[in-house]
């Protein structure tokens, strides 16, 4: 009698010790096989495509849906509220989409590049006025997208503390049901109220945009905020988590470290940025899709209303579209990452992103160039729980 394999559960952990590469696990899948079965939270057995051309392929099939209300879709976790354009396919995805697209083209988000260069250096200012050693974290590392997404979208920064708990919350993996959708309600409210407020009292804002939308008759109110509530939330959370962890990776590797920051070339700023964002691919849990009509995956047969997760950190990790992939090396030429994801749905804010991180990379690291881990590096506590990859402290000292 032949026995069947067991469905490894998904996601899987990391190694210990190895903080900043893919799961063991899912990079022997990635070696051994296109496409597996993997089990998830709720039993459902769902496809894991693990290479990188395969997930390019299926993020730019039509035949492949994002719609969150499937009832295939392999959800990430129970509860929680609307992801707005990130979990609807077009006509839909794409109306909602333009709403707000104009505000994250390469153009307007080229005019922030001073604004945000500002918020940089203020709030470097602030870190070494203050307490030597800090945790870069909150010193540094969440001000700085949290400013520039709350003047992109005129939310006070001064209810920081409050949206930054709430945007926790609902990223986080260990959050009951409850505890998500009470967090995703408190934000909503919040926003819905910001939103409502520029209704006929328009400012220079992106929520004054969301504003002229309902007032016109193209977007309702809900619409509206949710839209908010997904800018605010993925505005500071991911740069964030990419600013520590990016940081952590070149303090424990003082040869990149001293690469980027002794170079005058700002294109090898933007090369790091690509690199980091390739080797840490920080949104950790997998692209999530439902096939609608019958296809095929790597020749494998896929059937219409089975689910799809597509982990982007071990695409990003795949030898054939990335020469020697466990070496870090910000010199490489790593923009086709899939970090952003890819196809329609890929990340609309990534301009501001890479903006935000090429302008920190080029100011932290200058300005404070015997910036050291002020901690064990067994002892930094890394977001194993979170949907979103990162570190909750980073202690330094200069």
């Amino acid at each position: 009698m032949t026995s069947t394999p067991e469905v490894p559960e998904y996601p899987m952990p990391r190694a210990a010790g190895c903080p900043f590469d893919p799961p063991p696990q899912l990079r022997e899948l990635q070696r051994r096989t296109p496409l597996t079965r993997v089990r998830l939270w709720d039993g459902s057995t769902p496809w894991l495509v693990t290479r990188y051309a395969d997930q390019r392929a299926v993020l730019t099939d039509r035949r492949v849906s994002a719609d969150m209300t499937h009832p295939a879709y392999p959800r990430s976790a129970p509860g929680g509220g609307s992801l707005s354009f990130i979990g609807v396919d077009d006509p839909e995805h794409a109306r909602l989409r333009r709403m707000v697209g104009s505000a994250f083209t390469v153009k307007n988000v080229a005019a922030m590049r001073p604004a945000v260069q500002a918020v940089v250096d203020d709030a470097l200012d602030a870190m070494l006025a203050g307490p030597n050693p800090t945790d870069l974290v909150g010193a540094f590392a969440l001000p700085v997208p949290s400013l520039v997404i709350c003047d992109l979208l005129d939310v006070p920064y001064a209810d920081h503390d409050f949206f930054q708990a709430n945007s926790k919350a609902v990223i986080n993996r260990d959050s009951t049901p409850e505890e998500r959708a009470a967090a995703s309600r408190r934000l909503a409210e919040y926003l819905g109220g910001l939103v409502a407020a520029k209704v006929g009292r328009p400012g220079d804002d992106l929520l004054s945009r969301l504003g002229a939308r309902i007032e016109a008759g193209e977007l309702s109110h809900r619409e509206a905020t949710e839209m908010a509530v997904l800018l605010l939330i993925a505005g500071h959370e991911t740069t964030a988590n990419m600013i520590a962890l990016s940081t952590l990776l070149l303090l424990r590797d003082p040869d990149q470290l001293a690469l980027l920051r002794d170079s005058d070339d700002p294109a090898v700023a933007g090369r790091a940025v690509e690199e980091m964002l390739r080797y840490l691919t920080i949104t950790h849990n997998g692209r999530r899709r439902v096939a609608l009509e019958d296809l095929e995956v790597a020749g494998c047969p896929v059937k219409a209303g089975e689910g799809l997760v597509l982990p982007n950190d071990v695409a990003n990790r795949d030898p054939d579209a990335f020469p020697d992939p466990d070496r870090l090396d910000i010199t490489r030429e790593a923009r086709h990452h899939v970090a952003f994801g890819f196809g329609v749905h890929q990340c609309l804010g990534q301009p501001l992103a890479r903006l935000e991180l090429e302008i920190v990379y080029r100011t932290l690291y200058r300005r404070v160039p015997t910036l050291r881990l002020a901690a064990d590096f067994a002892d930094v506590p890394f977001k194993h729980d979170g949907f979103v990859y990162g570190v909750h402290e980073l202690p330094v000292a200069w």
